[in-house]
């Protein structure tokens, strides 16, 4: 159980944060900046919600994926190292929903014959967003877990790597299940 009696501490002031485990970092630090960016994808997903008034399974969806994201937020707060008792990581079975849920969102859309371009209803264009946020928190994750001494689990990479992945099938489902999609015409403009 988290406690949040004080939420200043002036620990920071230094540009350094705590980890999960108490070690001390940089604040601009990769593993800071990428649980960093995890949250802002989540922060995203929540502008998302407030346009589902319609769609309320997957405003369900969407809020089991805000708690999973702050059970990423966790694994990668506290890095991995041998020896030591585990802490909070994400689960197969996590990435195994998400897929669960994609197959079932994506079951009525109809076949793409282009790229997507970010819009349509407003939830779709928030939906967008934080896939594009949630790549470069997948980016920065895979780049912190080619580091030497540093690991990120298999599962929250691929977490990630279905987030996105779902993220832009819901675009498509909020669009009228893709009749409202936006499409690139290459060249349109030239």
């Amino acid at each position: 159980m988290v406690v949040l009696n004080r939420i200043y501490t002036r620990t920071g002031d230094d540009g350094t944060t705590a980890l999960g485990n108490g070690e001390r970092r940089a604040k601009y630090d990769l593993r800071i900046g990428a649980y960093g960016t995890v949250d802002e994808t989540n922060a995203a997903i929540g502008i998302v919600r407030l346009h589902l008034s319609q769609m309320r399974d997957l405003d369900v969806m969407l809020g089991l994926i805000q708690n999973d994201l702050f059970d990423l937020g966790a694994d990668l707060a506290v890095p991995e190292r041998e020896g030591k008792a585990e802490r909070l990581r994400m689960l197969s079975s996590q990435v195994e929903r998400l897929e669960r849920d994609i197959d079932a969102l994506n079951e009525p859309l109809s076949p793409l014959t282009s790229f997507v371009l970010p819009g349509g209803t407003p939830a779709a264009a928030y939906l967008h967003l934080a896939r594009t946020i949630c790549r470069r928190a997948e980016r920065m994750m895979v780049e912190l877990a080619a580091q030497p001494d540093e690991r990120v689990s298999d599962a929250a990479i691929q977490y990630m790597n279905r987030l996105s992945d779902f993220l832009f099938v819901a675009s498509r489902a909020v669009n009228n299940n893709g009749a409202g999609d936006v499409l690139w015409v290459p060249g349109q403009n030239r």
